[in-house]
Formats: structure tokens, C-alpha cells, sequence
């Protein structure tokens, strides 16, 4: 438990004052920052031919899709002909199309949910020349989108997409992955281009150990909130995670960026004290959500103590000695909570309370959330707080001195629908006709298409595992609803972004509902759990909680 608190003590000292330098990372105006890493960018800029311009929100939306879409199709190319490319000691066999078509969206998008086994899926060079570029330019998007949208927000032009790509790689992704993948090196994380190794154990039979360029995979991978593992089993794996300062570092790194984006919120639009209610409204969440898990995980199996097994020290079932039960609830919440969907335990044998945390911060999608993706949704249910209470009030209700109306109002709506409906549509056609692929019966087979589907559109990627997925079914129709989770929302929340910004600002008056205050805190708590609690309550109770009942003795 000590550990829990420094290592959280940690992400928040370090939440503001990244804040502070993403605010001026991506300041247009001569900074500092620009003479720190103008000698990259500029023969980046030059070569590309960027032009500088602001764009409208049509303009940047459209240079984001189809820019991710011609990556999309890259990488595709690359993992159907590795077996033709250099790189490929353990000679790895081109992938077949569909599940390279989901391998490719998956890691565009940010989620990088695999249904392919780390080590034996992809050559080393598909391992670097794809799956870690699109680790880079995946939350790169993101993290661009979520700074345009609160530029718009603060009545700025919303800026130039290739500028705001470039910068989140240059500035933001790349020094710190390079920093953070040295640190480990030290605590043991492999960084190689040999072969896997072979060693004779004590019996005298021969072991195969997969290895290859770990580290760097890995630092990316936590920062950039992606969390696809280069092993089959993520960070439960000993090479990928093999001490406990390596854990704490990576949880710190799934923080880093998602913590600190409230305080550049509140910079950048002139409103710190904003920025802050929104840092604490999102850490009374997280808070909360971790403290159910722990208390969860570290109960036991109720049915194990009833047969003569004590399980008084904690559900030990899919977790790995040196973390425990209590590192695993952690990291287990940290991840989703993060959008990260790395995984130092196997989730699918989480208690069904444990699980249910998970999976609801996915449905949540804003106790903090992926790189970008995350604030892009906290802002979203910001405004329809904001929206509430001005009915609440019986006035129109204004954010940031921009009046929120009808056609702001839609485009939020259609965004927040969308989200339970490629989660919930899918998994009742799952369960009603494709229940050959689920392994477990009854209520946690639920779960496990729950999951699978809340991961994808949540551009998560963690799974609940135990099912049959690497098919032509789920390849496509997961694929499917991670691009519409992923883009859908970035383009509506862009198109508000440019309403707002096409308005005049109103003058504040004693009527205006502050938004700097605790109350709005706590009415943004209300409306996440609200809203989230009737959309998904109903499939929690036939899944998750409906299996912790059945475990009473």
C-alpha cells in the first residue's frame, strides 16, 4: 500500500508541470522550446512541405483522417509481405489479411488490441517499421486533436495538424520514450536485434527465450498509452516487466501525459483554477475506482475459503508472485483507466468485481483516458454539465463565455451515443448467434464479449482473453468498431470546436454558472456516473455482478 501511494505521489508532482510544458510545447508564438528542438523540426517541416496556416476543423479533421488512413494502409503492406523483408531471424510468416487488417487499425487508433501472440506474430522489423511508428503517430493524433479542440475552446484558431503532429513527436513522445527506454535497460529489459537465445535447463532440455528491441518498444508503449505487448503476455512477462521498479516506472508513464493535459487545459485557455477542478473531479474518480478494485482482489474467493483454500491473502489466480494481488489491482485500474491496456495480470481472472472496475473505466472513458482521446471525452462531458445545469437554472448555458445551443448540443449527443452503441450492439449479436467462439458459459462469457468490445471502442486493447478471436468475424468486426471509436468522435468534437470558435464571446455576469468552482466538480461527477450508469448498468448486472453473486457461499 505504500508503494500505491508513492508511486501516484509521483504522477501528481509531475502532473502540473507537464501541463505547463504542453502548453508551451505547442505555443505558436517564439518559446524556448522552439530553439530546443527547432533543428529537428524544421528540415521536417521543409521536407514535408507543411505549411504553417491555420486550418478550419474541416480542414483539420481531414488532414487527421486521411493521414492516419494512409498509415492504416502501410502497415498493412508490411505485416502481409515480413516474411519477403529483412529482419525476420525467426523466419515469421505474412500475416493473414484479416487479421492484418485489425492488427493495422488497431495500432492506428491507440488501441492495439492483438489477437496475434507478440513474440511469434511479427518479425523484428514489423515489430519496429509498423507497431512501434504507429505507437508514435497514433497518440500523436490524438494528443494534436485534444490541443486543437481546446485552442478552439479558448477562442484561438485551432491551428495546423502537420505542425501539432510533428510537434507532439518531437517534442513530447520522442525525448521522453528515449529517456525512459534507457532507465529499462538497467532494471534488465532487452534491446536487441539477435536472435531468440537458446539455454539448457537444469533438467537438460533446451529452452527457447524470445527477446529482440524490448526496451524501446516498451517505453513507447506506456507513454503513448498504446500498451500492445512485444511478448505474448504484455508486462506480466518477465523480460518485459521484470522488477518492481520497472512496474512503478511504467505506471508513472501511463499517468504522465493523461494527468498532466488539465493543467495545459487550464493554461491555455486562461481558466488554471478549471484546469484543476477537472484534475480533482478526475482523481476523486480514479480514486474510487481503485479502491473498489483493491478492496475486491484483496477479499479472495469466498468459494475457495468455503472448500478448505485460503484466499485470505488476495485473489492470486492469473497474477504474478512479485507484484501481488495489490500491484495487480493497481496497475489492472491504472491501465484502463488510462486507456493504456497494457496488463501485468491476466484480467480475465480478475474477481468479477475487479473486472467490473476495468471494464467500467473503459465504458467511462474519462477517469483520465488515452493520450488526448481521454480530454477530448472529459471535455465533451463538461459541456453537457454545463448544459445541465443551465437547465437546472432555467438559462442558457455558456462555456468559457461561448453560449452552448442546439447545434453543439446534437453533435454531443450523437458523440456520447455512439460509444455504448459499438459496445453494446455487437456484443448482443455475439451472444444471440457467434456463441461457439466464447469459452466460458453464463455470465462470464458475457463479460468476455463485453469486454472485447468495450476495449475496442474504447481504443483500450487490453482483453479479458478466453475467447476464440483471432477469426475472420472478430478480426472485422472489432476492427470495425475500434476506427468508428476511435474517429467519430475526434471529428464531432472538432466540428463543435469550430462552432464555438465562430461565436462571439458573452460577458460574464452574476448568472453565469462558474465552472472554476467545487460545485461544477462535483455536477461533473455526477453526470459522467449518470449518464454512464444508464447507459451500461443494465449489461453490468447480467455480466460481472450477476457472477459475484453467484460466488456466496
Amino acid at each position: 500500500m505504500v508503494s500505491i501511494v508513492v508511486v501516484l505521489l509521483i504522477a501528481v508532482l509531475l502532473a502540473k508541470p507537464t501541463g505547463h510544458y504542453l502548453a508551451d510545447a505547442f505555443e505558436y508564438s517564439p518559446t524556448r522550446i522552439d530553439r530546443l528542438f527547432g533543428w529537428l523540426e524544421k528540415p521536417i517541416v521543409r521536407l514535408s512541405g507543411i505549411k504553417k496556416e491555420n486550418q478550419t476543423w474541416k480542414q483539420y479533421a481531414l488532414a487527421l483522417i486521411l493521414s492516419n488512413a494512409f498509415m492504416i494502409l502501410v502497415t498493412y503492406t508490411i505485416f502481409r509481405i515480413q516474411h519477403w523483408l529483412p529482419l525476420n531471424p525467426s523466419g515469421v510468416a505474412a500475416m493473414e489479411p484479416t487479421l492484418a487488417f485489425n492488427t493495422a487499425i488497431s495500432f492506428m487508433t491507440n488501441t492495439n488490441l492483438q489477437h496475434y501472440s507478440g513474440e511469434s506474430g511479427l518479425s523484428y522489423l514489423a515489430q519496429m517499421l509498423a507497431i512501434v511508428f504507429l505507437m508514435f503517430t497514433a497518440p500523436a493524433t490524438t494528443l494534436s486533436a485534444a490541443i486543437a479542440l481546446i485552442r478552439g475552446l479558448s477562442g484561438k484558431p485551432l491551428g495546423n495538424f502537420f505542425v501539432d503532429f510533428v510537434r507532439s513527436n518531437t517534442r513530447v513522445l520522442l525525448p521522453i520514450s528515449f529517456v525512459t527506454a534507457i532507465l529499462f535497460v538497467t532494471q534488465g529489459v532487452p534491446q536487441t536485434l539477435e536472435p531468440a537465445a537458446v539455454a539448457t535447463t537444469l533438467e537438460g532440455a533446451q529452452q527457447v527465450i524470445a527477446r529482440g528491441p524490448v526496451a524501446s518498444f516498451l517505453s513507447i508503449k506506456e507513454l503513448g498509452n498504446n500498451g500492445g505487448g512485444f511478448f505474448g503476455v504484455n508486462s506480466a512477462h518477465p523480460l518485459e516487466n521484470p522488477t518492481n521498479l520497472s512496474n512503478a516506472l511504467q505506471i508513472v508513464l501511463m499517468l504522465l501525459v493523461t494527468t498532466s493535459l488539465p493543467f495545459t487545459y487550464g493554461r491555455m485557455v486562461g481558466n488554471k483554477k478549471q484546469g484543476r477542478v477537472l484534475f480533482t473531479a478526475m482523481a476523486m474518480m480514479f480514486v474510487l475506482m481503485l479502491g473498489v478494485s483493491l478492496l475486491a482482489e484483496n477479499a479472495g474467493n469466498p468459494l475457495l475459503n468455503t472448500m478448505g483454500i485460503d484466499s485470505s491473502q488476495g485473489s492470486m489466480e492469473g497474477k504474478e508472485m512479485r507484484f501481488g494481488a495489490t500491484q495487480s489491482s493497481l496497475y489492472s485500474v491504472v491501465t484502463t483507466a488510462s486507456e493504456t491496456g497494457a496488463v501485468n495480470a491476466m484480467h480475465d481472472t480478475l474477481t468479477p468485481i475487479g473486472g467490473m472496475v476495468t471494464i467500467s473505466n473503459m465504458m467511462l472513458n474519462t477517469i483520465y483516458g488515452g493520450i488526448g482521446a481521454g480530454f477530448l471525452n472529459v471535455l465533451m462531458y463538461a459541456i453537457i454539465a454545463v448544459f445541465l445545469a443551465g437547465l437546472m437554472v432555467g438559462r442558457t448555458p455558456e462555456f468559457l463565455g461561448k453560449k452552448i445551443e442546439g447545434k453543439e448540443m446534437k453533435l454531443i449527443a450523437v458523440t456520447l451515443l455512439i460509444h455504448p452503441f459499438l459496445i453494446l450492439v455487437p456484443s448482443a449479436f455475439v451472444v444471440a448467434f457467434y456463441q461457439d467462439t466464447i469459452s466460458n458459459p453464463g455470465f462470464h462469457g458475457l463479460t468476455q464479449v463485453l469486454y472485447e468490445y468495450t476495449s475496442s471502442a474504447a481504443n483500450n486493447g487490453s482483453g479479458f482473453e478466453g475467447l476464440v478471436d483471432n477469426t475472420p468475424f472478430w478480426n472485422i468486426t472489432t476492427g470495425i468498431v475500434m476506427f468508428l471509436g476511435r474517429y467519430f468522435g475526434i471529428v464531432t468534437l472538432l466540428a463543435v470546436a469550430g462552432s464555438l470558435l465562430a461565436k462571439k464571446s458573452v460577458p460574464e455576469t452574476s448568472g453565469t454558472f462558474r465552472t472554476d468552482q467545487r460545485l461544477f466538480g462535483v455536477i461533473f461527477i455526477g453526470t459522467v456516473f449518470i449518464v454512464g450508469a444508464l447507459t451500461f448498468f443494465p449489461a453490468l448486472v447480467l455480466g460481472p455482478i450477476a457472477e459475484q453473486l453467484t460466488l456466496k457461499p
